[in-house]
């Protein structure tokens, strides 16, 4: 991609899943990159896995101290971060009915303050600098119903509004931007679901299948660079035609 070569980029959550496969992309591309995770064993991981990371921090994202120091220690490992990969999230599938109110705020303080946490610290740096990227992890369940992950939806339907807000202020100075993927089969999704509940997925998607973590990676790439350039305030879905047809998807392979 054009014009992410030297660049360097911070990666919420990159320790597994979209994450991981995200900060690999970046590195590819010729950037210094560190992600941010609180998972010790992820991190140990990833950087067993990644060894051209500049740094595996210690953060967890719903805690704005963490996020402050975290984001420091990128800017002082990296020199600056020009773009941001805001990927942190969690799910418990679980009924509404169920939803307890610790649950709802760890869904919640994850999956929304810490989007706003991470963006608004990384905002102030690249105002400073002059320019920035700030790519929000959403999902069709922020746009679209779904059983069993309203806590969930809720956050990410907020990601969703934040990034629109986040893209009309911070202009021109920074591209804001969120990637809403429909079903990926990330370890978080794959602990979640069983075989046939991974197999009755994929008869409802027009192209048949999962993405593959890497496929999101290449979309926040090419947002990321200058080809993309004039993108901003926008919310790209890229869930293999899913939600394209509503229940029509479902008959597609009829």
């Amino acid at each position: 991609m054009r014009g992410l070569s030297g660049k360097n980029v911070l990666v919420t959550g990159g320790a597994s899943g979209i994450g991981q496969a995200t900060a690999e992309r970046f590195v590819q591309e010729g950037c210094a990159v560190c992600v941010m995770d609180r998972s010790a064993g992820a991190r140990d991981r990833v950087s067993e896995e990644l060894p051209g990371l500049t740094a595996v921090l210690d953060a967890d994202v719903s805690r704005l101290d963490q996020v402050q120091a975290a984001v420091a220690e990128a800017i002082d490992r990296m020199g600056s971060v020009d773009i941001l990969i805001n990927n942190a999230g969690i799910s418990i599938r679980h009924d509404f009915l169920d939803i307890t109110p610790e649950e709802w705020d760890e869904v919640l303080g994850v999956n929304l303050k810490g989007i706003f946490n991470v963006a608004q610290t990384a905002a102030r740096h690249m105002m400073d600098s002059g320019s920035g990227v700030i790519l929000n992890t959403a999902s069709t369940a922020g746009s679209t119903g779904y059983p069993h992950y309203a806590d969930y939806s809720a956050s990410k339907g907020g990601v969703i509004a934040l990034t629109y807000a986040m893209a009309l202020e911070l202009a021109p100075v920074i591209r804001v931007n969120a990637i809403s993927p429909g079903y990926v089969l990330t370890p978080m999704q794959r602990a979640e679901y069983s075989d046939s509940m991974l197999a009755a997925v994929n008869r409802k998607i027009p192209l048949g299948r999962h993405a593959k973590p890497s496929e999101i990676a290449a979309l926040f790439a090419f947002l990321a660079s200058e080809d993309a350039a004039f993108a901003t305030g926008q919310v790209y879905v890229m869930d293999g035609a899913e939600t394209t047809g509503g229940l029509c998807s479902q008959w597609a392979h009829d």
